[in-house]
């Protein structure tokens, strides 16, 4: 009779590989009569084992489905296979007697004495029908699989070699160890050892003097000092927030083939390191990450948590038929489930969509109940009001209004003294600034716009001097202008039809094919309020100016006024409307941008277009002030620009008016930081009424089966599959009762696979090497009682994963040297043992930061929107993003702040293999090629880091002494003085090439690259 072990030792590492006992395996003497009890305790079990690979319930093989009495006794497409009785008459028994079936892996003697002796007997069945799922076979994994079993009660092992044994996961570690004859390495050294511990928990290198500072004492006691710093400070977060940013698949970007920005996703990320700097009880990290816009309703907090739920790609382009819609839900919802499987419980759930899982014990009807659970799933924003952040934006606002008091009063008076000089000295008025276009609608089209030739399209008409629009696809549209543009202002004087229409284009300047836009805007994002619009702002927030009321009554004046760096303005009848903000300006190439009067969009544009009667419209190609939007709009008397008034004033009346302006811009940018603050947008999880959920027959989204109602799976011992809610429960119900299950005392698989998932972060792999895979395709697990044992401690700290850190960072484990040894290499080629720690190369963030901060560029701004080193252009209804390089201290932020779309990133990151977060990436796979020397050369960003670090050690060491500008650079870098052999030809280099080369060279070696 075969047998497997529950341990095996497989290969040279010959690592010790976990695997459940199959249970049904028979005693080798067989009872002489089948007993009542014979089918359920013998045969069933074989039949799941060994048959129902092939004949099940769902396609069977020759339509013979063996698990059930009915379809077993009628047989398959060659008629039935059992006589009862008569084994000799049994097609059954023939084919397994011949070896026949299975056909690659026939049953032994004692499997097909049970068999004989079950059809002998009279094939009697016991429960019905059998359960292929309850074992696990050479094939599949049953309930019995080892992950699926509540922890065990392991005992910590008593190894030999007791004195390296810092804390029970030394005794785990060592004693498999010994086993193969092997010991842990030595100790690392004081520097090896600090330098790790900031690079894994912080993802920065340390300065110099921290190096030195645990040099001088690397005691026990200061070893659990540096611990405590470093889980203490904000850069924990960051560092360990970017690995489950990895695993959630968050990025920052819709993909597909529009793949427009998601400006307001970054709260998720946030929410994510805060929750991991405050030491969130795993429990509760989960929770929120599922429910907690119901936990915590109408919070910030609970919005942003919630982004779990949204942060992968989303099809916005939904084809029209019902079909295509049906398909896109359900890919929608079979990716969030496998989100939750594979992050939560490391089960690939998603794989029973059309059928039973292959190899894991998840049937298709759980998960359709899985999706039922997250029917109610749905992508968009959601505003939150601060009041305490409101408070600010008042008292703000109204030290703002006292100083453009004070601007306007002196603006006032010197106005009146220039006219009375122009008048007396017969000096004529500054010429006002002319526009690149403009419309009066006294005639007709023809003569009205001059060269740039508009065409009216739709409705628009001309009646009593007004282009007339009727809110439907009425526009004009002009040629392509001949001249780039970057600063520009827009206005306009508009009769709007009423104020409650939602959207529509008053002018607006966009790119061939309406890709890109600036324009005025009416009612796009809020109600009776006017807006600069532009979709590549992602469509910009409203000003804060006041409600519309008089725009349906009379004719007013907008005007939008887009400055090159980035400033939007906005000016209600020559008056500033709102405050100011910052944010991308976008250049319009010559022959490459149209103006369009009405609409959204250019066709086949949207659905909001805009009602009323448009009197005048102009473009300028420069950026206008207040005096000037009000002169151009209508009053050109008097005109008295902004640079007169500066001019006019002396001495200390003009610096004191200049110290106003500039306090005046001040307090805008202050209004306009403090004003989202106090509303801000966050892209979260908008949840709808779930809709029915149907099981699908082989996933057809067009061939729907029984309604199924919310649940999870019964694979987890012990853990109910039933979530004990009604078919029609509502949205925040599923989901409170998921993350119930996920997170209950008895789903001891998702403490599993978060323990495994630190330790993975720590050593370079998992105990399980498959994060996110538990199941029969994941790797077996090396120490499983170690896993066990880590597991229960995390439960007993009350789901601490700053405890956990803590215990796996003080063990001789994790603190033993990287060295190489060929005789335990011969033994354990992988290490799988951890006779060593594991070296293992940086991921690009951390080199990325690693350079910014040994070369004195880092900037630890924290939190908020992530900067942008890519140039959004969206073109034809897609968006691009084009990497670039710029000398900007916001673009030296930390990586984890970084603006991430689906798509292109800066080419360090790319060579030095950062995922695109398209999907999940709970194991990075490193690889070493020429593009990652070569851009650790060449690079600019890397040249522009190496000159300000050589730039930073000269102004520090002094600029002729080389010896010490070389020990400098290796000690910022390296974290060590340059030795003997290196120093002479690091200072040859210095003096042939200059220190930055050197640079250069550090930032190519290993030792700078390799978490040691």
């Amino acid at each position: 009779m075969r047998s497997l072990s529950s341990y095996r030792i497989i290969g040279n590492a010959r690592a010790l590989l976990f695997c459940a006992p199959l249970f049904f395996l028979i005693e080798p003497s067989l009872a002489d009569d089948a007993g009542d009890n014979f089918f359920d305790e013998q045969v069933a079990p074989l039949l799941a084992a060994r048959c129902a690979e092939c004949h099940h319930e769902e396609e069977p093989e020759a339509e013979l489905n063996l698990l059930s009495e009915a379809t077993a006794r009628k047989g398959g497409e060659n008629g039935p296979v059992l006589v009862p009785g008569d084994p000799g008459k049994s097609l059954l028994w023939k084919r397994v007697a011949a070896d026949e079936m299975p056909p690659e892996d026939p049953l032994d003697d004692e499997e097909k004495q049970i068999l004989k002796k079950w059809i002998a007997s009279g094939a009697n069945w016991g429960t019905d029908p059998v359960d292929r799922f309850r074992y696990t076979t050479d094939k599949r994994a049953g309930y019995d699989w080892w992950a699926l079993q509540p922890l065990g009660q392991p005992e910590i092992p008593s190894p030999r070699r007791g004195r390296r044994i810092r804390n029970p996961i030394d005794a785990f570690v060592l004693s498999q160890l010994e086993e193969s004859n092997l010991s842990f390495s030595e100790d690392a050294d004081p520097r090896t050892l600090v330098r790790r511990a900031y690079l894994d928990f912080h993802g920065l290198p340390p300065t110099p003097e921290e190096i030195e500072q645990f040099v001088a004492d690397p005691s026990e006691q200061a070893y659990q000092q540096l611990l405590t710093r470093l889980l203490d400070s904000p850069r924990y977060g960051e560092r360990w927030g970017r690995h489950w940013l990895d695993v959630v698949r968050f990025g920052e970007s819709d993909g597909f083939e529009r793949n427009n920005p998601r400006k307001n996703s970054w709260h998720y990320r946030d929410w994510v390191i805060e929750a991991l700097n405050a030491d969130m009880p795993y429990s509760e990290f989960v929770r929120m990450q599922v429910a907690g816009d119901v936990i915590k309703p109408n919070t910030a907090e609970g919005f942003a948590a919630v982004g779990f739920l949204v942060a992968a790609v989303h099809n916005t382009v939904v084809g029209g038929s019902e079909m295509m819609k049906r398909q896109s839900r359900a890919d929608e919802i079979e990716e969030l489930v496998g989100a939750i499987g594979q992050t939560f419980v490391g089960l690939t759930v998603n794989c029973a969509r059309c059928h039973a899982h292959k190899f894991d014990p998840i049937s298709q009807d759980e998960y359709y109940q899985l999706s039922a659970a997250v029917a109610g799933l749905n992508h968009g924003t959601r505003e939150i009001q601060q009041p305490d952040q409101r408070e600010k934006l008042l008292e703000l606002q109204a030290k703002e209004k006292d100083v453009a008091s004070r601007i306007a009063g002196i603006r006032a008076m010197v106005r009146e003294q220039i006219i009375e000089k122009r008048k007396s000295t017969k000096t004529p008025a500054v010429e006002l600034p002319q526009p690149l276009a403009s419309w009066e609608f006294e005639e007709d089209f023809k003569d009205s716009i001059g060269n740039l030739d508009g065409k009216p399209q739709g409705g628009a008409r001309l009646e009593n001097g007004a282009l007339v629009l009727d809110g439907k696809d009425d526009y004009v549209i002009t040629a392509p202008i001949t001249r780039e543009i970057t600063e520009k202002t827009l206005t306009a004087l508009v009769q709007l039809e009423n104020l409650d229409q939602r959207g529509g284009g008053v002018i607006s300047l966009q790119t061939t094919g309406g890709g890109i836009f600036d324009a005025i805007v009416f009612g796009e994002r809020e109600p009776r309020h006017w807006m600069a619009g532009s979709n590549v702002f992602s469509r910009t927030q409203p000003f804060q100016g006041t409600e519309e009321k008089e725009a349906s009554g009379r004719p007013v004046h907008f005007a939008i006024v887009y400055r090159k760096d980035g400033t939007v303005t906005g000016y209600r009848d020559g008056q500033p409307y709102g405050k100011s903000y910052k944010t991308s300006s976008q250049p319009f190439a010559a022959g490459g941008a149209s103006l369009l009067l009405g609409l959204r969009h250019m066709p086949p544009g949207g659905n909001r277009f805009l009602a009323g009667r448009v009197l005048q419209a102009q473009l300028f190609d420069q950026a206008l002030d207040e005096e000037a939007v009000a002169a151009v709009s209508g009053d050109p008397r008097n005109y008295v620009a902004e640079k007169e008034i500066v001019a006019f004033l002396k001495g200390g009346e003009q610096a004191s008016y200049l110290m106003l302006k500039e306090q005046q811009q001040k307090l805008a940018d202050e209004i306009s930081a403090a004003s989202q603050a106090a509303r801000f947008v966050i892209y979260t999880n908008v949840p709808r009424s779930p809709a029915e959920t149907y099981f699908l027959n082989r996933g057809k989204v067009m061939d729907r089966g029984e309604l199924v109602g919310p649940g999870t799976i019964q694979a987890i011992a012990g853990l109910p599959g039933d979530l004990g809610l009604a078919m029609d429960a509502g949205d925040a119900d599923r989901r409170l009762a998921l993350a119930d299950w996920l997170t209950s005392e008895k789903n001891t698989l998702s403490m599993r696979v978060m323990v495994n998932r630190v330790w993975h972060y720590h050593f370079g792999s998992g105990i399980v090497d498959t994060p996110s895979d538990f199941g029969f395709n994941g790797s077996r697990p090396t120490h499983p009682g170690l896993l066990d044992w880590l597991s229960g401690q995390f439960i007993d700290s009350d789901y601490s994963l700053k405890a956990l850190h803590r215990l796996i960072a003080s063990s001789t484990a994790y603190r033993q040297s990287s060295h190489f040894q060929a005789r335990a290499a011969e033994i354990d080629a992988g290490n799988a043992l951890l006779w060593r720690k594991n070296p293992y190369r940086a991921e690009g963030e951390v080199v990325r930061d690693s350079i910014l901060s040994v070369s004195g560029q880092l900037n630890l701004a924290s939190g908020g929107p992530g900067f942008e080193d890519v140039k959004i252009e969206p073109n034809n209804g897609t968006t691009y993003y084009r990497p670039f390089d710029a000398e900007d201290p916001n673009l030296n932020r930390r990586t984890v702040y970084r603006f991430s779309p689906r798509g292109e990133r800066m080419a360090l990151l790319d060579v030095f293999d950062c995922p695109d977060p398209s999907s999940a990436a709970p194991r990075r796979s490193p690889t070493t090629t020429p593009l990652q020397a070569l851009s650790l050369l060449n690079n600019a960003f890397v040249l522009r880091m190496a000159g300000h670090l050589a730039v930073g050690v000269k102004e520090e060491v002094g600029e002729e002494q080389v010896e010490k500008q070389v020990d400098r650079v290796f000690k910022l870098i390296l974290g060590r003085a340059a030795e003997k052999d290196e120093r002479e030809p690091a200072i040859r280099l210095v003096q042939q090439h200059g220190l930055a080369l050197l640079a250069r060279t550090l930032f190519n070696t290993n030792e700078f690259l390799v978490i040691p």
